[in-house]
């Protein structure tokens, strides 16, 4: 039968071939498609609308700053310096540089000269490929005399003065080096000539794009150069352009896929359900997108906000360079990973205040954001990876699970069965109480329950917690089950008053999903510990509390 089928379409193919006039040409046109690695191309990829971020970038440049784009990994540096790069050339008015340190090697920072030498022939590239011959001969004979900086900052001077156009320089990933102390100086180098630009012309506007900026390349420098570190780069202007993607940016991406596929979507919905998951984390929108397309069926002709929240059930699941990113930095610094963990696991407040050394460490590498004045996770898709992150390294997992079957928690309609699910837990709990440290337990008994739940709703649903600020420090879990909502609000006992405080927020937000039962989970540390189930009705609400 498979032969068969491969040879009709050889025949239909080769019929068609052959019915094609000599004269006619046959153009094959690459299909767009969503990307998650490397850079983004208009015409290969389908892309949010950014050209307001460009226009502000732009504004720098005609402005002639220098400034650093520091921001996380794969968050749309290089796609914009790509774009910026066309752009400006085809302005008429610039000659744009677009170096980039990706895949050189760490022997050209070990010495000023090979470091010369390694960035002249990055030039010389660039002007040969923008077909500026007489420049790119004049840098090739700067090769043979340029050994140091002082003599590369007088070759960048007849540079300028040889161009008939501003040259603009780009130098993408900045901070890949182990040893940034030869490009600190570097840069030292170009902020004199930046001083002294009226008399001695040089780089009409640089640009840096990395992880790091420049006021934080001393996190990337070998042990005992800090001393050597000083601020090489306090010409820079501030660069405030939010380089996140927002409902209305990513609105007509959608629509050209709709109309490439014959989609039919709400794409403004389908927008703020994304924004809502990834705040905007441009890798994190693409990829949900991505894996949307991946699993498109031939006879699939519509995307809802479901099929969004199903498209995340896969991505938390998954392993990609963006998480493994991600969580290489919470293990390489612990007392991040504390400062998250206290924020997630104990509903713990704090300002936001960027000169709180871990704040800053965790906003450069796209962890934190400043959310209402508060510092808060980024975005939910992390939180997710986070969570699971955190579970996977509880040695309690195994035990609670207690080996029963996810179905067994299944009730008819595709609900779940939370009652079930609860007590089990508190019986779990209370047998254990007795064998760990009891220390353990109450510190981390919310992350317990988490690592319970994870196996009753593999295959068939996630878990999404929201962490509310509030005096009982609140942990609301979201249950998402086949086409249902369960919700599950694990909280501290602090007390009578303000436990009918938390019912109240909780029917309060269960009012808004559009759930008329709900659950709850008592965190109860006192001396004289209860054991109790009850059902509580609270503004028309049914909710079901166990104490553990």
């Amino acid at each position: 039968g498979l032969k068969r089928w491969a040879s009709n379409c050889y025949f239909i193919l080769a019929s068609f071939l052959n019915a094609v006039s000599c004269n006619t040409v046959l153009f094959f046109v690459k299909v767009k498609e969503f990307n998650t690695t490397g850079a983004c191309f208009p015409k290969e990829h389908y892309m949010a609308d950014i050209s307001e971020k460009y226009q502000k970038i732009r504004k720098l440049i005609d402005n002639g700053k220098y400034f650093a784009i520091s921001r996380p990994r794969q968050y749309g540096k290089t796609t914009s310096l790509i774009y910026l790069f066309e752009e400006l050339n085809q302005s008429g008015v610039y000659l744009v540089m677009n170096i980039s340190f990706e895949g050189v090697g760490d022997s050209a920072f070990t010495e000023e000269s090979s470091f010369c030498m390694m960035l002249l022939d990055l030039l010389i590239r660039e002007t040969t490929y923008s077909g500026y011959t007489e420049l790119a001969s004049f840098l090739r004979e700067c090769k043979k005399e340029v050994s140091s900086f002082s003599q590369l900052s007088t070759a960048i001077t007849q540079l300028a003065q040889l161009s008939d156009k501003k040259i603009v320089l780009f130098i993408d990933e900045v901070d890949r080096s182990s040893n940034n102390q030869l490009f600190v100086s570097f840069l030292s180098m170009l902020r004199d000539k930046f001083l002294d630009r009226h008399r001695f012309p040089t780089f009409y506007a640089v640009v840096l794009a990395g992880v790091h900026d420049v006021k934080t390349l001393k996190l990337k420098l070998r042990p005992g150069e800090e001393q050597k570190f000083n601020s090489p780069w306090n010409i820079a202007a501030d660069f405030d352009v939010e380089m996140e993607l927002f409902p209305h940016e990513i609105v007509p991406m959608l629509e050209a896929y709709a109309r490439d596929k014959s989609i039919e979507m709400d794409a403004v919905a389908i927008a703020e359900r994304l924004f809502y998951f990834t705040s905007g984390y441009p890798f994190l929108v693409s990829r949900i997108c991505q894996i949307l397309d991946e699993k498109n069926t031939p006879l699939q002709s519509t995307w809802t906000i479901d099929d969004i929240d199903l498209a995340i059930k896969y991505l938390v699941r998954e392993r990609n360079t963006n998480f493994d990113d991600l969580l290489k930095n919470l293990r390489h610094f612990p007392d991040l990973y504390k400062l998250v963990s206290d924020i997630l696991l104990e509903g713990q407040s704090f300002t936001f205040n960027t000169h709180a050394e871990l704040v800053h460490l965790g906003l450069i590498y796209g962890i934190f954001k400043n959310q209402n004045g508060l510092l808060s996770i980024h975005n939910r898709v992390y939180r997710e990876v986070i969570y699971d992150y955190m579970i996977s390294n509880e040695e309690l997992q195994p035990k609670l699970a207690g080996g029963e079957l996810s179905d067994g928690y299944k009730l008819p309609n595709h609900k779940f069965n939370v009652e079930k699910a609860l007590v089990r837990f508190q019986e779990l709990m209370r047998s254990e109480y007795s064998k760990h440290n009891r220390d353990f337990l109450e510190k981390h008994g919310r992350l317990v329950f988490l690592a319970f739940l994870n196996p009753l709703l593999n295959g068939h649903g996630n878990a999404f917690k929201e962490p509310q600020i509030s005096e009982e420090k609140r942990l609301d879990i979201i249950v998402s089950y086949h086409q249902n909502k369960h919700v599950i609000e694990l909280k501290i006992w602090r007390g009578t008053k303000a436990h009918e405080a938390g019912l109240v927020q909780l029917s309060n937000y269960l009012d808004v999903l559009g759930l008329s039962e709900g659950a709850l989970v008592i965190f109860d540390h006192s001396s004289v510990k209860q054991w109790k189930q009850e059902y509580i009705h609270c503004n028309n609400k049914r909710i079901f509390a166990v104490w553990v």
